[in-house]
This record gives C-alpha cells, structure tokens and sequence, in this order.
C-alpha cells in the first residue's frame, strides 16, 4: 500500500506528512520538486457537476503551484527516514532528477530509490515516447544504476505509456486517480478492471505481476509487520 502526502490546497507539510507519522506506511510518496500543477482545462468540457465545489476547485488550479521546495524536501525526507517508510519519488519534470540527486547527497534514503514518472500532467512534462526514453536515461546518468522505475500517464495515454515502460524494463501504475477509461469510448469500473488490463498486456510479452512479498524485496520495503495500521 502507497499512501499520498500530496496534499490539497493551502496544506501545511505537517498536514501533507501526517499519513507517514500516524500509520508508518512502507510506502509513501513524495514529490521531487514544484510544478504549475493545472486541471483548469477540463471547464471547456465539463459544464454540470455533480457537487458544487468541482467548478471551483478546477478553476483554482489555474493559479496553483504545487509547492515542494528544497527545504520541504528535507522535511519530508526526515518524516520518512524516522518512520523507516520508503519514499516514491513523483517526477514530473527532468529538473526533478537533480533535485532528487542532491537529496540523495544531503538525506537519509535508502537504495534503491524508487521513481514515479508522472507524464501527461499540465505543467510537467507530457506523455511522449521520446519523454520517457530522456527521463530513464537520464535518472542513469545523474543518481546512478540504483534505482526501480515505474511510469503513470494522465487520461488517454495511460496504457501506451504503461506498455512501453513495461517494454523498455520498468514498471507500470494504472488506476482511476489517473484514466477514467478502460480504452476509447468505455469508462472503467474500477480501478481493478484496469489493472487486469495491464496484467493481460504484461503477459502479451512474456512478464508476469510480482507477488506483494516480491515487490517488498525489489523495492526493499520494512515488511507489513512494522507499520501502524
């Protein structure tokens, strides 16, 4: 299981941590610089909500960065080193791979690091083939060999960004928090019927999913028995 500390508008860090310090998750991620994070787009789209604060929170997010500044990286770093939780880096831009470089230098991590492409989000960088091939190439170059990888797409370009993460070697998250759909002009029904997909194309070259215990040991994980929950 991996808890966010992605946070809201206007969270303080404490705020934002708070999900390491109470349940000392294995896993949590952590997001490896700021973006102009926008969602304000979908208005052209979407004109009935469901709840009266949809409109608002999209439109807020044309004014928005998603604050995480150097010193809230020590932060974080420090929450997750007492709490022995492995952080999930969420790249959403190459600048992202030297913040994370330094924090390697000056913080208490422990290999292998743990990458989270996040490609497609407005203000990060888009999902492209020749984006992913730079931004595994290059965490080679600036942290080193020591490291998992897995990619996540915004909207339409989930699946392909996924099979070609799980063909260049990596690994892939799927999931409605990303892609309402299942493919073109079906909506999903859960986060599970996307995940049988991906299984299903996984297995089309010849990978088969870890097992929990697996991903604990490629990931190297504090096991189950030392968490809060």
């Amino acid at each position: 299981m991996c808890t966010t500390t992605g946070g809201g508008f206007g969270m303080t860090v404490g705020q934002r941590v708070s999900v390491v310090k109470t349940f000392s998750p294995e896993l949590a991620s952590l997001n490896a610089g700021s973006l102009n994070f926008a969602l304000h787009p979908i208005l052209d789209r979407i004109k009935e909500f469901k709840y009266d604060w949809e409109g608002q929170y999209l439109g807020m997010s044309e004014d928005f960065i998603f604050p995480n500044t150097f010193k809230t990286l020590r932060e974080f770093s420090q929450f997750f080193a007492a709490e022995d939780t492995k952080p999930e880096f969420e790249i959403y831009d190459a600048g992202m791979l030297s913040n994370l470089a330094f924090l390697l230098q000056t913080a208490n991590i422990k290999k292998p690091v743990y990458l989270q492409f996040v490609l497609g989000i407005l203000g990060g960088m888009q999902a492209t083939v020749n984006n992913l091939v730079f931004l595994v190439n290059s965490a080679r170059e600036i942290i080193g060999a020591d490291f998992v990888w897995s990619v996540c797409a915004a909207g339409r370009h989930q699946f392909t960004m996924c099979n070609l993460a799980l063909l260049m070697g990596g690994n892939a998250r799927v999931g409605l928090e990303d892609n309402l759909y299942l493919e073109k002009g079906a909506m999903a029904k859960s986060s599970g019927q996307q995940v049988e997909k991906i299984i299903r194309i996984g297995k089309e070259h010849g990978l088969e999913p870890a097992t929990p215990e697996e991903a604990r040991k490629m990931l190297n994980l504090k096991g189950l028995e030392k968490v809060k929950y």
